[in-house]
């Protein structure tokens, strides 16, 4: 029974967050959602901004209108509350950590809320104009280039997530070191493999066309030596050890 005791409240501390969570998507989305209609034009100024003069979007789902929209403020109401969400998980986590390793976790958390953010932007603001130009310059004589408004929702929003990811490359890196599972210097050695390896990525997460797959990859290596230098700051002290050690005991 007094085993079963800290489970139960453990479970219950879960929940508690877990609610937490959600209700603050809610709430952002509660407070957004008579903008959906903006929010999705906003969205759609990369691609408006390359169509054709005269061109427009369409809906071929008779729900698309509302649906699309509606799917685009959730989407966007759990990005803006990320760093609430991000607490609730430091502050489950956080009694369980050692000293040294509060140290770091907070800092990491804030690092990959705003990489996250860059990541998104870097999508938005540079990725969408080049790779809408290049599809809408390149359609054959004679089509007209109109885009469904949930086929384009789904497009951004799987870049959204492929680059926001991509941003959290010096995270990755940064734990991978600190917990001892590679050192910088290892990372370094293997370097031609994770070129290869990036556009690989990059081939996987991003649509069949060579500009987004270069565009995605070409960040994520430069990021990958941002988190080898940003690595050598943080590696395990023998007192660090000591006092994991001591504790266990």
């Amino acid at each position: 029974m007094s085993q079963q005791q800290p489970l139960i409240s453990h479970l219950l501390e879960l929940r508690s967050k877990l609610l937490k969570s959600i209700a603050s998507v809610l709430i952002v989305f509660i407070c957004s959602v008579y903008w959906a209609n903006d929010i999705y034009h906003y969205m759609a100024i990369p691609l408006m901004q390359s169509l054709p003069l005269g061109g427009s979007m369409i809906a071929t789902d008779v729900a698309a209108p509302f649906f699309a929209p509606f799917k685009l403020t959730l989407v966007l109401s759990f990005f803006v509350a990320v760093p609430y969400v991000l607490y609730q998980i430091w502050s489950f986590v956080a009694p369980g950590l050692y000293k040294h390793e509060k140290r770091l976790v907070m800092p990491l958390l804030f690092s990959s809320t705003v990489l996250f953010y860059l990541g998104i932007a870097f999508a938005y603001y540079i990725v969408f104009p080049v790779v809408f130009g290049f599809f809408a310059n390149t359609a054959p004589e004679g089509v007209q280039v109109a885009t469904d408004i949930s086929s384009y929702l789904d497009f951004v929003l799987k870049l959204f997530f492929a680059f926001g990811l991509s941003f959290e490359i010096p995270i990755a890196v940064v734990l991978l070191c600190w917990a001892g599972v590679t050192t910088p210097e290892d990372l370094r050695q293997k370097r031609p493999y994770i070129v290869v390896g990036a556009f690989v990525v990059g081939m996987l997460l991003t649509p069949p066309d060579v500009i987004s797959q270069t565009m995605l990859a070409v960040p994520m290596l430069l990021l990958f030596e941002g988190g080898l230098f940003a690595a050598r700051f943080y590696s395990k002290s023998s007192d660090e050890s000591n006092e994991e050690e001591q504790t266990n005991d």
